[in-house]
């Protein structure tokens, strides 16, 4: 379940960034400037919500393989951010990842400008490199969620950061597997940097050895993934990044069908 943090900072205001713990490394192409307070163990039974950040960085990783969800947009469609509808709709899909048990547990980036895909190709690439990790869990009889994001910069490029289930006895295969998923769908040879993939927390199992640190871990990667928010959105946020997500043609984002707004829906009727 996401969470929100105690003591969660106040919007960072332009041009003032706030740092995260020394011991925080997301190890990704744009450099997250989130904050997320270290908060002491404390005892289940006391009062208020107990959580323990050991290490708040984001590194290690059916039914049916799910498919591609979210906003339907146009192959042309524009937009510098995400919208208030979509925010909303991510979140829910995190949390709705861990009811059923399928808690996101991995963040993976990939700049897919270093890796030589146009902006106008992002959204296809993005869509094909889910297919492949999808396809490779469902060989090994694992089931998968995920959530995407995609951004642009100046300095970066276009790039997207994906919040997947994972597995951890399948995550040394998966890693084995990515760049030649890469090399596939651009047809180019694999270049230093192009994707960091890394377990939410810093550690493997985080998700099943101690929750509440996890969750306050999703939540600061959650956080970290919707700071391409448009301006008007903000106040719908917590810990957003005031900043715009720049130019993206096409998706800006999606989910997987098992934690879309019609799955959400059919789970809740049935409870």
């Amino acid at each position: 379940m996401v969470s929100a943090v105690p003591g969660s900072p106040k919007r960072i205001r332009a041009g003032r960034l706030l740092k995260l713990h020394r011991g925080a490394t997301f190890g990704e192409v744009s450099n997250p400037s989130l904050f997320l307070q270290p908060i002491e163990n404390t005892s289940r039974n006391q009062r208020g919500t107990a959580l323990a950040i050991g290490r708040l960085h984001l590194g290690e990783g059916p039914d049916s393989i799910p498919s591609r969800g979210g906003a339907h947009n146009r192959a042309d469609r524009q937009s510098d951010g995400l919208t208030r509808a979509q925010v909303r709709n991510l979140k829910a899909a995190a949390s709705h990842a861990d009811r059923i048990g399928l808690p996101l547990n991995r963040m993976i980036t990939v700049h897919w400008e270093s890796a030589g895909v146009p902006l106008l190709g992002m959204a296809k690439a993005t869509g094909h490199f889910l297919d492949l990790l999808s396809k490779a869990l469902s060989r090994h009889g694992a089931r998968t969620a995920w959530i995407w994001t995609h951004e642009n910069g100046d300095r970066k490029g276009g790039h997207c950061h994906i919040l997947a289930h994972v597995p951890p006895n399948l995550v040394a295969v998966l890693t084995g597997l990515q760049r030649g998923w890469l090399r596939r769908i651009t047809g180019r040879a694999y270049t230093a940097r192009v994707i960091a993939s890394r377990p939410v927390g810093g550690q493997l199992g985080l998700e099943a050895g101690n929750p509440p640190v996890h969750a306050a871990n999703l939540s600061a990667a959650l956080a970290y993934c919707l700071k391409g928010i448009c301006f008007q959105t903000q106040a719908e946020a917590t810990a957003i990044l005031d900043q715009s997500g720049g130019l993206v043609i096409g998706k800006r984002c999606g989910n997987s069908q098992n934690i879309g707004p019609k799955a959400r829906k059919t789970w809740k009727a049935d409870q």
